[in-house]
């Protein structure tokens, strides 16, 4: 690394962590009022945006939090910490939206359970639900030069809560989506079908790399109806992931445009609006998110300091 760069790239890689973390919770606040509805139009979300004061995040960013919390504390992953970080924070704040499962996750951790066991003995064959991918933009952006750890730290960090393979496929793909996004240029070419096949050699189980195969056709032909039936829009990791690289894919240099796109499919908004953020967020930087609903994010503050301290433990390990 050339000194003289050093500033540029400590900017640009802040900016990208920034975008990526607090790109998480726009996504999440914005699609929290619109949970479970059919789809509709991006202007109806925006209009409840501008009339909020507080854009205030569900669990889905709450539990980023707790990623990006342990993270830093522990330098890197560290099972036990990280469920007990889930743990404390879901007790200070348990109105977040969580739900039935990772209470009874959290309440068992408490008692004694192994944070590697509990949620394989309470689901049988583990939850392939996205909620470890939701959460999941700290390890993206942290790990974003090294595909072999993001899918290490993304399935250990889902075995936490979501102990099904799709669950834990789900999270590395998301967290691969945001690894690509944060190595991009947003200001060079786009290549969509590079950044498609990558993820498509990323990942190894069938329904995830199915879904991916019909995002370029999709993509040449948008149909919303097309989207939902195909790619899914509900709480299933494989119903969910898929759709919000697609919705990102879709519009590549507007963070606003994506997830507004991502929301107005309906289902699970927060989360798939929470997931696209994230990437958006990564590939544009923390500048294409609009002033409005930046300033309106609940906890701005703190969220944006836990990713400049990500950002600074990065451009340190970049250094050595």
């Amino acid at each position: 690394m050339v000194f003289s760069e050093l500033p540029v790239i400590k900017q640009a890689l802040k900016s990208k962590f920034l975008g990526a973390l607090v790109g998480t919770g726009i996504g999440d606040a914005l699609g929290a009022p619109f949970e479970g509805w059919y789809w509709f139009m991006p202007e109806e979300i925006e209009a409840v945006a501008e009339r909020r004061e507080v854009l205030i995040y569900t669990d889905d960013t709450h539990m980023m939090i707790g990623v990006a919390e342990s993270l830093i504390r522990a330098g890197g992953f560290n099972g036990e910490d990280m469920a007990q970080t889930f743990v404390e924070n879901y007790e200070l704040e348990p109105f977040r939206g969580y739900g039935p499962g990772p209470p009874r996750i959290f309440r068992l951790i408490r008692a004694g359970t192994a944070w590697d066991e509990v949620a394989q003995g309470l689901y049988g064959g583990g939850s392939y639900g996205n909620g470890s991918a939701m959460r999941i933009a700290p390890v993206g952006v942290l790990y974003h030069d090294n595909p072999a750890i993001i899918k290490e730290v993304a399935y250990k960090s889902s075995q936490i809560t979501h102990a099904h393979v799709l669950g834990k496929e789900g999270a590395a793909l998301q967290a691969f989506a945001i690894a690509l996004a944060a190595d991009l240029d947003p200001l060079g070419a786009f290549d969509r079908g590079n950044f498609l096949a990558k993820l498509i050699n990323f990942v190894q189980e069938g329904v995830y790399r199915e879904k991916l195969n019909q995002i370029e056709a999709i993509l040449n032909r948008p149909d919303k109806t097309k989207v939902i039936i195909e790619l899914g829009n509900g709480i299933e990791a494989f119903n969910s992931v898929p759709t919000a690289i697609y919705s990102f894919l879709s519009q590549p240099h507007s963070f606003a445009q994506a997830v507004l796109h991502a929301i107005s499919l309906g289902g699970d908004t927060d989360t798939i609006g929470a997931m696209t953020g994230a990437i958006s967020g990564a590939y544009l930087g923390i500048e294409s998110i609009p002033d409005s609903w930046e300033g309106k994010l609940e906890n701005r503050l703190y969220i944006e300091e836990l990713a400049s301290t990500l950002a600074e433990i990065k451009l340190k390990d970049l250094q050595n």
